[in-house]
């Protein structure tokens, strides 16, 4: 069987020829994010039992909201530090493993954010297409249970933060104000980029003069990602041709990340994402926000 490392994603069919193999990490990366009900309605919780409950056998659960997140930050899902991040990693096994495979049960977003964490720290990771989804459909097995797979707890290297990989407010306020290059791109619904649709955070709408990609386009209606032609047209020239940086946001950095993982699939480059992205712009009423279509 071809390695897993041979491309970005890997299908179903090829992760369950490789379950058994030596030195295989798999996580799943679940979150459970309620759809809002009204502006401001932020519910949120891990994806623990959900894992519990069903997950891929040998899979372990990666805690994005807890144990890999920064909870000084102020808002959910903040980028550690990558000291703060060594001992968590290394519990979950990425100290001893050759392969990393992350999943979700959640159209693959959650995976593509704990992916880009990792990049960012210069440790690959591949990504299952179409996730516990895709994995169901395939008539492959599943377990449960709370008994996390053994593993190997072996100490990580010292982590250091790879350049490019994240933005902070003020960097995307020096795009807003014309300081510095870039392109900013929403990766949130229509609804939610012009303030039509109701929110969890703080105000409607979107960071002024951003695009909208909706990250939900990047996928078919089996949640695997699109065939790069079809992904490069749901992308488009803005975003694939255009020689500034790229900055991603969304709520939380998540749809963000999906987005990201589009962008890297087909080899774009200077790729970042907000990681307080609009949980933490919106929440802070001195930022501008924009409302409405945007300008032609």
């Amino acid at each position: 069987m071809p390695p897993l490392h041979a491309a970005t994603l890997v299908s179903p069919q090829a992760l369950h020829q490789a379950l058994q193999a030596p030195g295989l990490l798999l996580l799943d990366a679940s979150v459970e994010l309620a759809a809002a009900q009204f502006d401001g309605d932020y519910r949120v919780a891990s994806g623990h039992a959900a894992w519990q409950a069903e997950h891929i056998p040998g899979a372990r659960h990666a805690d994005l909201l807890h144990d890999l997140a920064d909870p000084e930050a102020g808002f959910s899902f903040a980028l550690p530090t990558p000291s703060a991040l060594q001992v968590p990693l290394a519990r979950l096994g990425l100290g001893a493993a050759r392969e990393i495979v992350l999943y979700d049960r959640h159209d693959g977003f959650w995976a593509a954010r704990l992916g880009w964490m990792l990049r960012s720290l210069g440790i690959a990771a591949r990504v299952l297409d179409g996730g516990l989804k895709a994995w169901r459909h395939d008539g492959l097995p599943l377990a449960s249970g709370d008994q996390p797979a053994a593993v190997d707890t072996a100490p990580l290297a010292p982590l250091q933060a790879r350049a490019g990989f994240w933005a902070n407010r003020q960097e995307v306020l020096a795009v807003v104000e014309g300081r510095a290059p870039g392109t900013l791109v929403c990766a949130l619904s229509a609804g939610l980029f012009d303030g039509s649709a109701v929110t969890r955070y703080a105000r409607r709408g979107r960071i002024p003069g951003s695009l909208n990609s909706p990250a939900r386009s990047l996928f078919d209606e089996q949640g695997r990602y699109l065939p790069p032609a079809e992904l490069a047209q749901a992308l488009g020239a803005p975003l694939l041709d255009g020689g500034q940086p790229l900055i991603l946001y969304c709520g939380g950095g998540i749809s963000a990340a999906a987005t990201a993982l589009a962008l890297t699939l087909l080899g774009r480059q200077q790729v970042s994402i907000y990681d307080g992205s609009l949980q933490e712009w919106a929440a802070d009423p001195a930022l501008p926000m924009s409302t409405g279509a945007a300008p032609a």
